[in-house]
């Protein structure tokens, strides 16, 4: 499916969840930047690769539409739409006049948008089919988050033709890298030093062949390169990934705060990986709802239940979903031997344990993923329980 790269201008931070849940109802579209500050969008429009810019005029339109005849003219490739809920005709008049592909009154009307949207991916000399992104994103430290990335990346690649790759993007502490026993030269700091276009080359340098095949981009070497990685450098690199891979895999974000929207917004899907303790299913509960404020599409996000055994304690599966108000998308078994030597040794559960129920669940997992009509995730529904409902609903 070819992507639609969005720039989103809003200064309405009451609009900007309602426009994000209407652009995200449309799979191909990628929010990959959003401008809360009119001084910065020509500087934002030059960093990001982008198909569509969408100017939110309200409430000033007389101020906007200035800026945008300035960017028309540097940046013809770019499609500009721009959104009111004034239908005044000078005002529709002068925007088109500037350049402005569509005029699209509020309250947005869907079918309006993906008749306009439909046009620019039409009129685009970018043909490049593009890659699933797959973030894979942790409740808390410790709950599984590289182990389920690594693994998952590895059981793609034995299922598709296109090729895998997986990025650390926990610059500080990740180890992505450590677990797939790779020695890295190059790592995601180096290409976000790289200022020019990223050409395929540049790319293939960076990233180091794990045996499985999976291409592996490393976390930086040292600390103080962490500061400089910008979200216009990570969307950049993890666009650039999606045109050479069917899938990119990426352990992250590491947390979930205002930094984290850019991969969200750029994913196809979002593995959420908890655990059946207290602490883990309360962060579950306040990053869902913060996804759901800031305007998230819940559906492209899957809840994984991770260490799942008979010895999980009074909490079930039927319960973390009563209380997250979300289905388990699947549970991945408990057994702390095979994944301890496999970490220790830098194995995959492909080779330390082949024929595990814990590699049969995050290969089921991957199954679902490649061919969602073909494959069934199962999960563990059996254990019950009402402490959940108990505890959530404390003051």
């Amino acid at each position: 499916m070819k992507s639609t790269r969005v720039i989103v201008f809003n200064t309405d931070e009451s609009f900007g969840p309602d426009l994000r849940r209407i652009l995200q109802q449309f799979p191909s579209v990628h929010i990959v930047a959003e401008v809360d500050d009119a001084a910065l969008l020509a500087h934002v429009v030059g960093q990001f690769a982008a198909d569509v810019l969408i100017l939110h005029l309200d409430p000033v339109p007389e101020s906007i539409l200035p800026i945008a005849g300035e960017l028309v003219p540097a940046h013809p490739e770019l499609a500009i739409f721009a959104v009111s809920e004034s239908t005044d005709g000078q005002l529709i008049l002068s925007a088109m006049r500037r350049g402005i592909t569509e005029f699209i009154t509020k309250p947005i009307d869907n079918g309006m948008l993906a008749d306009a949207l439909a046009k620019t991916s039409g009129k685009s000399d970018n043909e490049a089919v593009s890659g699933k992104l797959l973030a894979v994103m942790g409740t808390a430290g410790g709950v599984g988050t590289t182990s389920v990335t690594t693994n998952l990346a590895v059981e793609l690649m034995s299922m598709c033709s296109g090729g895998v790759a997986v990025v650390d993007l926990d610059y500080r502490f990740g180890q992505v890298a450590t677990c797939l026993d790779v020695a890295p030269t190059y790592t995601i700091a180096d290409l976000a030093q790289n200022h020019e276009e990223l050409e395929q080359q540049v790319i293939d340098r960076a990233l180091v062949a794990h045996s499985s095949g999976v291409r592996v981009l490393s976390r930086p070497t040292h600390f103080v390169q962490c500061e400089n990685i910008t979200a216009a450098n990570c969307v950049n690199i993890l666009s650039k990934l999606q045109s050479l891979y069917e899938y990119v895999v990426v352990d992250g974000p590491s947390r979930y705060d205002p930094g984290a929207s850019a991969v969200l917004d750029l994913a196809d899907m979002t593995l959420l990986v908890t655990q059946l303790t207290v602490p883990s299913i309360r962060n579950a509960q306040r990053i869902l709802q913060g996804m759901d404020e800031a305007g998230f599409n819940l559906e492209r996000t899957r809840l994984i239940v991770n260490r799942m055994s008979k010895d999980s304690g009074p909490l079930g599966v039927s319960d973390v979903e009563g209380t997250l108000n979300k289905p388990i998308f699947a549970t991945v078994p408990d057994d702390a031997p095979t994944m301890s030597n496999a970490i220790n040794l830098g194995e995959t559960l492909a080779e330390r344990g082949p024929k595990t129920r814990i590699r049969a669940a995050i290969r089921d997992i991957a199954a679902f993923i490649h061919d969602p009509d073909g494959a069934a995730v199962v999960k563990d529904p059996s254990r019950k329980g009402g402490l959940l409902t108990k505890i959530f609903s404390e003051k």
